[in-house]
């Protein structure tokens, strides 16, 4: 690892960590279905992440600047959809958790969340705009980007799988989603509205 590669390295975990739509997502999925089923959500969502940040870097982020009205077609939508499933979250929250029950965030639906997801996009625009230097390929940001991100993310699965325990409680179960739907409307609009 290069010193001037730190900075970066610790960029990229405090963003990939941080609480965010796919990560409270990712927080639920871990709960309800357990660490191995959340894996190809994980990996799918991570590699989304890591491909906007590649292809920020090989020209669409300035493509992007100069169509403003693109962007905010993409976070409208973006906004739209993080809104519909907190409200779906919401409605399934009497819902106890039992293995035939089930309903999981599949590895498409993750990376496509990632692709209207606002918080990525800034993140990305962040990434190129700081980091990307003619000594540093865009593809290798990407890859170190990937490989901090898939670890990060699993942790907010394994929280979630290990709170299912607790979670058997259908008060409880119903406070958690509700908690998780609010806080997944407040990460949505906050990325629009700041």
């Amino acid at each position: 690892m290069t010193q001037s590669l730190l900075p970066f390295i610790l960029f990229a975990l405090v963003s990939s960590i941080s609480p965010g739509p796919t990560n409270l997502l990712i927080l639920a999925h871990g709960a309800r279905a357990g660490l191995r089923a959340s894996l190809a959500p994980i990996v799918a969502a991570c590699g989304a992440a890591a491909a906007i940040v590649l292809m920020v870097g090989l020209g669409l982020g300035e493509l992007l600047l100069r169509h403003p009205q693109a962007q905010q077609l993409m976070s409208g939508a973006g906004v739209l959809w993080l809104s519909w499933l907190a409200w779906k979250m919401l409605r399934s929250a009497a819902a106890p958790l039992q293995a035939a029950t089930v309903q999981g965030l599949s590895a498409l639906s993750a990376a496509a969340l990632q692709v209207v997801n606002p918080k990525v996009w800034l993140m990305a625009v962040a990434v190129i705009g700081v980091f990307a230097a003619p000594s540093r390929p865009v593809w290798q940001l990407a890859l170190v980007f990937l490989l901090i991100a898939l670890p990060s993310m699993t942790a907010w699965a394994l929280l979630g799988a290990g709170s299912a325990r607790w979670l058997q409680a259908p008060q409880r179960w119903q406070l958690f989603n509700q908690v998780l739907a609010g806080m997944l409307l407040i990460a949505a609009w906050a990325g629009v509205l700041v």
